[in-house]
């Protein structure tokens, strides 16, 4: 068609196309067909008197909690299909549970057998060493601190490209920034709600092989409670990860300001330098550290109760286990249930702070 209606064509024929359409039949219909519709197109676009502007009850088609469920749905197969993340992590909890299980080595519970121990204790009674109780909190420290921070770690690239896969979609109006980000918990809120049962079968992995191997004390209620705290613990990492890179361009930043984080962490648990010693003008950091929580929590739940005789370290004086705790540690066993309540207050902190940094922050770079 461009071939035979070219310049050289009308040349060849000594005609002007452009002038045979203007004068045709054709052009006439054509021109009273745009003057008609742009007649009515400018009536059109003024609204009658007695009209009403466009209005819909909701900015979505779907309820949040639908919202919530097609993310949580989109979460669970991407984590289904990212072994690289969820298998990965699953090996590493196992590799760590071995390796401090074996370093730690009935760390948790220094007593010969049942047989021995009533036969000494009928001749005096039973003492462990400072030096043992003190690894047995080593132990505790050891596990929140590497598993910790390799889940605080790893989580940061999936939510990091989950994220710009999110802009897209809620660009399309499938769902709001807060679905996307509770979903996301759950398995992760969906991104929090996602996150829950890994780290909860991460967590019974870890406690079902380390609790056994460093031999603390075997009673249904002080493995619940040892479980409970690693499950939080490993929670509050997991979102911290997670709100480090909602607030940040890329994973990358988000790394970097975790890190000092860390190490802070570490610093004020409170077992390196125990809570008394620390300078009073730096002890409100003891007390906003979600890990010297985590540490109060898991080190009186095992023996903030334990009235066993400790020998201290210069060799001649001895006190019970609770004693020594509140006396070096300042740990108190009427304070469970507060340290429980605050663990748990860490992991909703950050999680909420990563379902609104996603819904208010865009990276988006055109």
């Amino acid at each position: 068609m461009l071939e035979v209606t070219s310049t050289a064509e009308e040349n060849r024929l000594d005609v002007d196309f452009a002038e045979i359409y203007q004068t045709s039949l054709s052009n006439f219909i054509v021109l009273l067909y745009f003057r008609r519709n742009r007649e009515l197109v400018e009536n059109l676009s003024k609204p009658s008197g007695n009209s009403k502007e466009l209005n819909f009850p909701s900015k979505y088609s779907q309820s949040f909690f639908e919202q919530f469920l097609a993310c949580l749905w989109k979460q669970n197969l991407s984590y289904w299909r990212n072994p690289q993340y969820t298998a990965v992590k699953f090996f590493y909890t196992v590799v760590i549970s071995l390796m401090l299980g074996t370093i730690c080595w009935k760390f948790g519970s220094k007593s010969s057998s049942l047989l021995i121990e009533s036969i000494v204790s009928i001749w005096f009674t039973y003492r462990e060493s400072q030096q043992d109780l003190f690894n047995a909190m080593g132990s505790m420290y050891a596990a929140v601190l590497f598993i910790g921070i390799t889940n605080a770690t790893a989580v940061q690239p999936v939510v990091s490209i989950e994220r710009f896969v999110s802009y897209r979609e809620r660009a399309a109006g499938m769902y709001s920034g807060l679905a996307f980000a509770f979903a996301q918990v759950d398995l992760r809120f969906s991104a929090v709600a996602i996150e829950l049962p890994y780290v909860f079968a991460q967590s019974v992995i870890y406690c079902s092989i380390f609790y056994s191997m460093a031999s603390f004390e075997w009673t249904a209620l002080k493995f619940i409670w040892y479980t409970y705290f690693m499950y939080l613990t490993l929670l509050y990492f997991t979102f911290y990860g997670m709100m480090t890179t909602a607030v940040t361009p890329n994973h990358n930043v988000a790394a970097i300001i975790a890190a000092p984080f860390y190490m802070l962490w570490n610093l004020f648990c409170g077992f390196m330098i125990p809570h008394k010693r620390i300078p009073i003008w730096w002890r409100w950091y003891y007390w906003a550290n979600p890990m010297a929580w985590s540490l109060y929590g898991l080190v009186i739940s095992q023996y903030g109760d334990d009235d066993k005789l400790v020998a201290l370290s210069n060799g001649a004086d001895s006190m019970p286990t609770r004693v020594l705790l509140k006396e070096v540690f300042g740990y108190r066993h009427d304070f469970l249930c507060v340290t429980a309540v605050m663990v748990g207050f860490f992991v909703i902190f950050f999680a909420v702070i990563f379902g609104f940094a996603i819904k208010a922050f865009n990276f988006q770079r055109r």
